[in-house]
C-alpha cells in the first residue's frame, strides 16, 4: 500500500521564472495605466482620435521606461553578484578560517550534528570553487544571474506592456464615439484583466481565482479614478 501511494504521489511546485516574473510586471502595468488613462480621456471629450493618439504615445513612452527599468534593475543584480563573489573570493585567502567557521554557522542551522558540521567544513573548503559558490548561495542568497537577463528582462517587459496596452485601445480605434467605446473598452479590458490575473495565479502557484478578481479590481478602481478625475476638471 505505501508503494502504491509513493508511486502515484506527485508534488507539484512551481518557481516563476524570471520571464514569468517580467511578462507580469508589463502585462499587469500595460493593461492598468492605458486602460486608466483613455478613461480619463473619455470623460473630457466626445471623439476617440485624442484618446487613440494619447493612448499609443503612452505605450510607446511606458514601455521603453519600463523595458529600462528592468534592464537596470537586471544590471544592478548582476553588478552586486559579481561585486559579493569577488569579495568571498578574497576572503577565503585572507581570513580563511572565518569564512570556514561561517559554513559551519550554515551547516548547524540545518540542523547537522558538530561531528558531521567539522567533516563537511573540511570537505567544502578543500575545493575554493565549491566554497565560494556554497557561501554566495547559502550564506548570502545569492544565484547567479544569466548572462544575457538584463536584455531579455528589458524586451520581455517591453513588448508584455505594448500587448497589454494595445487592448483597452482597440475599441477607441473602431468606434468613434469616446463614451461608447469606453463601455466597450471596460468590458474588455476587464475580460482581459480577470483572464491575465487567473493565468498569472496558475503560474505563480497563488490561487487563481482570487488573483483574477484582485487584478481586475485594480485596474478597475484605478480607470474609475481617472474617469472620475477627467469629469471634475472638465
Amino acid at each position: 500500500m505505501n508503494h502504491l501511494e509513493n508511486a502515484t504521489h506527485r508534488e507539484h511546485h512551481f518557481t516563476a521564472s524570471d520571464a514569468i516574473r517580467d511578462i507580469v510586471i508589463g502585462m499587469s502595468d500595460g493593461l492598468t495605466v492605458p486602460f486608466a488613462l483613455a478613461a480619463g480621456l473619455s470623460g473630457s471629450v466626445s471623439g476617440t482620435n485624442i484618446v487613440v493618439i494619447a493612448g499609443l504615445a503612452e505605450i510607446a513612452a511606458g514601455s521603453i521606461a519600463m523595458g529600462l527599468g528592468g534592464y537596470l534593475a537586471a544590471r544592478t543584480d548582476r553588478e552586486h553578484y559579481m561585486n559579493e563573489l569577488e569579495r568571498e573570493k578574497r576572503e577565503i585567502i585572507e581570513v580563511p578560517e572565518r569564512e570556514r567557521e561561517e559554513v559551519a554557522e550554515v551547516l548547524r542551522g540545518w540542523g547537522l550534528q558538530e561531528q558531521n558540521v567539522e567533516q563537511a567544513v573540511r570537505e567544502i573548503s578543500a575545493d575554493p570553487n565549491l566554497w565560494v559558490t556554497f557561501m554566495m548561495k547559502h550564506e548570502l542568497g545569492l544565484e547567479k544571474p544569466e548572462p544575457k537577463r538584463a536584455r531579455n528582462s528589458s524586451l520581455t517587459i517591453g513588448v508584455s506592456y505594448i500587448v497589454g496596452g494595445i487592448i483597452p485601445l482597440i475599441p477607441y480605434m473602431l468606434i468613434h464615439r469616446a463614451f461608447s467605446a469606453l463601455l466597450v473598452s471596460v468590458v474588455a479590458t476587464l475580460m482581459a484583466l480577470f483572464i491575465f490575473g487567473y493565468v498569472k495565479g496558475k503560474f505563480t502557484g497563488s490561487k487563481p481565482l482570487k488573483s483574477a478578481i484582485q487584478t481586475s479590481l485594480v485596474g478597475g478602481v484605478a480607470a474609475g479614478i481617472a474617469f472620475l478625475v477627467a469629469k471634475i476638471i472638465s
